[in-house]
């Protein structure tokens, strides 16, 4: 873990840090090449002549205050890519806090590479050891509490984005599931429950049970609890953990397959958010289910047509099998109201639909439910996050989109329109309209794309812990 620590002067700074700063930081050496640097239109960054410093970066003060478009964090990430030093020292002496939060837990999630992975022959370069912030005396204990945050949900990114990056011949369901018994056996208030694939059939789970069965590697269902109070109304999170998705017998084009051991982000976020709940010692009972299958392809795979039922007894035609992430989740949702049917809310999220990439585009996650506390709630911690959603419109217009001739509910419309919304229509059927229900899909934001590549990104998770923390 990244450590961090608060100066009120640049003398405390360690010497050969990198310092990152505004140009009309008052605190800045008196020197010529300091001088010369804010002369610059733009960023001025050099590792020339600025001892005790290895390295001083001057970002225009605009930057410090731009929470929309994250222009602080676009300026940092190519410095960052190759650090100067262990040591940043941050000028946080006038810095809007959401742009505050962003930056730290782009630092902090520098914890967590690919080559940690150690696929790949690499030489191991500069790491980031600790984040210094420059600050003012009286900004100290608000500081402290924004970075102890920043750093507990940095953690549970860090956790969610390794699993999520390996690859998806290692990490299967049962790995996922291995993998999450070992990180949560470090924190007391939290314990896993697994239903193997017996288990999922005799609890009636056929959703999850059709998606699974054609592969190798069997289903699993993880339930993750989090007993951070003794009573009280229990917060449920659901995940979507397709740990690979071919499409099954609907067979991606191998463009589109190309990516899809990220399918399970929404399962992993869920594991990031429990442990991210236990670090921070928050005074709630969460629950969060992990619905885990890989959709392969095989003589036992499901087939287009099929009619499964899950386990609150409502029937689904499978009409599309490359529709398969709503199938789980539908699944885990009913299972989680079940155990829990005073639950304060349940809310699931899954990197579902393309369709919603092309609406909000990869920036925003897509809102979608019928409970509008709740979604002015989350719409807020947004804001004050800087993981921000985006509402689409979730009513009885979307029937049509889900209905079918022989079960309950078909998983896919066959106009092949509002793809997103219909699947979340698809998905309020599983929540019982006693429980506030939302659905966030992820396609666009659980992956951070550079360069042509895309890696795990970890959000929502500062945005649910935002919500969590206006919750208590």
């Amino acid at each position: 873990m990244i450590a961090y620590q608060l100066i009120t002067a640049l003398s405390d700074a360690k010497p050969q840090s990198h310092l990152i700063a505004r140009v009309s930081c008052a605190q800045l050496p008196q020197t010529a090449l300091v001088a010369e640097m804010r002369e610059s239109d733009g960023i001025a960054d050099t590792r020339f002549g600025c001892a005790p410093f290895e390295r001083i970066t001057l970002l225009p003060d605009a930057l410090w205050h731009d929470a929309l478009t994250e222009g602080l964090l676009a300026a940092l990430r190519p410095l960052i890519a190759s650090p100067a030093s262990a040591d940043i020292v941050l000028d946080a002496t006038d810095i809007d806090d959401v742009v505050l939060a962003q930056v730290l837990r782009f630092l902090f999630n520098q914890a967590h590479r690919l080559s940690d992975l150690q696929l790949k022959k690499t030489s191991e370069g500069v790491r980031i050891k600790r984040i210094t912030a420059l600050c003012l005396p009286e900004q100290q204990e608000k500081l402290e509490t924004i970075f102890r945050h920043q750093q507990a949900i940095a953690h549970g990114m860090v956790a969610a984005r390794r699993l999520a990056d390996i690859p998806s011949d290692r990490c299967t369901p049962q790995f996922v599931v291995e993998e999450a018994q070992k990180l949560c056996s470090a924190f007391p208030t939290l314990r896993c429950d697994v239903l193997n694939e017996e288990q999922i059939v005799e609890q009636g789970l056929g959703l999850l049970h059709a998606v699974g069965k054609g592969a190798t590697c069997p289903p699993r269902l993880l339930a993750i609890h989090y007993d951070g109070a003794s009573d009280g109304p229990v917060r449920c999170y659901v995940g979507k953990g397709i740990t690979f998705d071919t499409g099954g017998l609907w067979l991606k084009e191998g463009a589109g397959m190309y990516t899809m051991k990220y399918d399970m982000c929404g399962a992993a976020n869920v594991l990031g958010l429990m442990l991210t709940a236990a670090g921070l010692a928050l005074p709630v009972r969460i629950m969060g289910v992990l619905a885990l299958a890989e959709n392969a392809i095989g003589p036992d795979a499901m087939q287009p047509g099929t009619v499964a039922t899950a386990c609150n007894g409502m029937t689904v035609e499978i009409n599309n099998t490359d529709a398969e992430g709503r199938l789980v989740l539908a699944d885990a949702i009913a299972w989680a109201s079940q155990r829990h049917p005073q639950a304060r809310y349940i809310i699931d999220m899954a990197t579902l639909t393309g369709a919603v990439v092309k609406a909000l585009g990869y920036e925003l996650s897509g809102l979608m439910t019928q409970d509008e506390p709740l979604r002015a709630a989350l719409t807020q911690a947004g804001k004050r996050s800087g993981d921000e959603v985006w509402s689409l419109p979730l009513d009885a217009r979307l029937k049509k989109q889900t209905d079918s001739a022989i079960a309950d509910l078909c998983n896919t419309p066959t106009n092949n329109a509002a793809i997103s919304a219909s699947a979340a229509w698809l998905l309020h059927h599983f929540c019982p309209q006693t429980i506030p229900w939302a659905h966030l899909d992820i396609s666009g934001t659980a992956l951070w794309r550079e360069s042509g590549r895309s890696v795990a990104s970890g959000r929502p998770i500062p945005l649910l812990v935002e919500h969590l923390m206006g919750d208590l």
